[in-house]
C-alpha cells in the first residue's frame, strides 16, 4: 500500500473533526473523497502530508506525498517551468536553490518532462500569471510530480475552475493514477468523482461512512453524505 491510515483522530479545541479514520490507498488507485463541509476531508489530507499533527492514530506513506490545493500557489511572474522546478528545491544544495538561474540542467529536463506529462510542455516559458486557471492547476500538479511523489493528494483542486477545466483536471488525475501513482482527491463534484475515480470514500462527522467502487455509488449514497442538516457545520 502507498498509504495506510489507522485510527486517525484529530481534535481542534475540544471539537473532534476526525474520529478513528482507517484508509488504505494502493499504487495506481484514484480515490475520490466526498462529504459535506466539516466532515474532515481536508483535515485528513493535511494530516497525511504533515500540515496538521494528528491527535491520535498512525499514518504510513510508502515513498513521498505531495499535495495540490484549491488555491493555486504559483509565482505569477515566473515561468511555468520555473514553478515546476520549485517542486525539487528540497533536493538541491542551498546555493543552487536561491535563483532559477542556478537550477541545474538535469532539474530543468525533469521539470519539462513533468510539464509534458500534464500536457503543458508548449507553455513552459509562459509566466504562470498568463495561464488559465485550469492550466495553472496542471502546473501545480506537475510541480507535485517533480517532488518525485508516489502519493498525490489534491484538496478541492477544481472548485475554482469552470466545468470544462474541472473535467480536464480530474481526468488528468485519473490518467496519472493509471500510470501507477496513488491519487487521493477531495472533490465537491460527485458527478466528476463517479465518472473518473475508481473508488469513492465518503466521510460523515469525521468517520468513514462510504467506501465503494465509483460505479457502485448511488444517488442515495451521495445524498446521505450531503444531507441538508449538515450544511451549517463549520468548514474544515
Amino acid at each position: 500500500m502507498t498509504l495506510r491510515v489507522r485510527g486517525l483522530r484529530k481534535e481542534f479545541g475540544g471539537r473532534t473533526v476526525l474520529d478513528g479514520l482507517d484508509l488504505d490507498v494502493a499504487p495506481g488507485e484514484f480515490t475520490a473523497v466526498l462529504g459535506a463541509n466539516g466532515s474532515g476531508k481536508s483535515t485528513a489530507l493535511r494530516c497525511v502530508v504533515g500540515l496538521e499533527t494528528p491527535t491520535a492514530g498512525e499514518i504510513e506513506v510508502d515513498g513521498r506525498a505531495a499535495m495540490v490545493f484549491q488555491k493555486i500557489h504559483l509565482v505569477g511572474r515566473r515561468s511555468a517551468l520555473d514553478n515546476v522546478c520549485a517542486g525539487a528545491l528540497a533536493r538541491l544544495p542551498l546555493r543552487r536553490s536561491l535563483s532559477p538561474l542556478l537550477f541545474p540542467r538535469t532539474l530543468r529536463e525533469e521539470a519539462m518532462a513533468c510539464l509534458d506529462r500534464v500536457g503543458l510542455a508548449d507553455r513552459a516559458a509562459e509566466p504562470a500569471s498568463r495561464l488559465s486557471g485550469g492550466q495553472q492547476q496542471r502546473v501545480a500538479i506537475a510541480r507535485a510530480l517533480c517532488q518525485r511523489s508516489t502519493l498525490l493528494l489534491a484538496d478541492e483542486p477544481v472548485s475554482a475552475l469552470d466545468p470544462k477545466a474541472a473535467e480536464q483536471v480530474v481526468a488528468l488525475l485519473a490518467a496519472l493514477a493509471l500510470d501507477g501513482l496513488a491519487v487521493v482527491a477531495v472533490l465537491h463534484q460527485p458527478s466528476l468523482a463517479r465518472h473518473h475515480a475508481g473508488r469513492i470514500v465518503g466521510l460523515l462527522d469525521g468517520r468513514l461512512d462510504l467506501d465503494a467502487p465509483a460505479s457502485a455509488v448511488t444517488d442515495h449514497d451521495v445524498d446521505r453524505l450531503y444531507a441538508p442538516d449538515r450544511a451549517a457545520v463549520p468548514a474544515e
